[in-house]
């Protein structure tokens, strides 16, 4: 499993916090971790409404395969992610949202609220969410009895998704603004993942074109 990190400006000074306890949890099964938002205040600005961007790029290109994200609340990253074509995002405050949101939503991203509730011992708080996040097999159902129905619900609610986003995902590309799309994908440890595990040439084709 490939996952990205993404954060926003507002939180970007805990990027090498986060970082860290997502590799802990991460280099334990194998899966690579790409940094490609904001690793510092410093660096190339972005805001939650880049990151959703971002993550559509990265989840319909098929270059990652989970993102973890948030912002001062982690409410504007899920909204932001969540608008977009093929991207599942959760909210997530505690190990509990992660490991039910693992079982019955089965998505591919979570948003984390990086300055609400971060106090004393939030980088504890984040390595358990990210250690139930990514353990055991997803979409289990909880409690066990209730698997299919949720399993169910969630292939519904992805079906529905995908008709409400009926155009084709470079047309969902090209009908965003150009100066915020090409924002979103200018920095260079985004363009760096993205490139490298692109999996979809007409995607990659777009981002450079965007680039030009």
């Amino acid at each position: 499993m490939k996952i990205a990190l993404m954060m926003e400006n507002s939180q970007a000074g805990k990027n090498a916090a986060v970082l860290n306890e997502l590799n802990a949890v991460a280099s334990e099964k194998g899966y690579p971790v790409f940094n490609v938002g904001m690793s510092d205040e410093n660096d190339h600005h972005l805001t939650y409404v880049h990151l959703g961007i971002m993550a559509s790029i990265l989840i319909n290109s098929k270059a990652v395969d989970f993102i973890i994200t948030g912002c001062g609340t982690g409410q504007g990253a899920m909204m932001s992610l969540n608008l977009h074509p093929g991207v599942v995002c959760g909210y997530c405050i505690d190990p509990t949202d992660a490991f039910l949101f693992a079982q019955i939503n089965n998505g591919n991203a979570l948003a984390l609220a990086y300055a609400k509730g971060f106090g004393w011992a939030g980088e504890l708080n984040v390595r358990y969410i990210f250690e139930k996040a990514f353990s055991g097999e997803k979409g289990q159902g909880y409690p066990v009895e209730r698997k299919a129905p949720q399993v169910a619900n969630a292939a519904i609610l992805s079906e529905v998704k995908a008709a409400v986003n009926k155009d084709n995902y470079l047309d969902t590309l090209r009908s965003i603004d150009s100066e915020l799309l090409k924002t979103a994908v200018s920095g260079g440890r985004f363009q760096e993942c993205f490139f490298e595990n692109c999996q979809e040439p007409e995607i990659a084709e777009y981002v450079r074109q965007v680039l030009a």
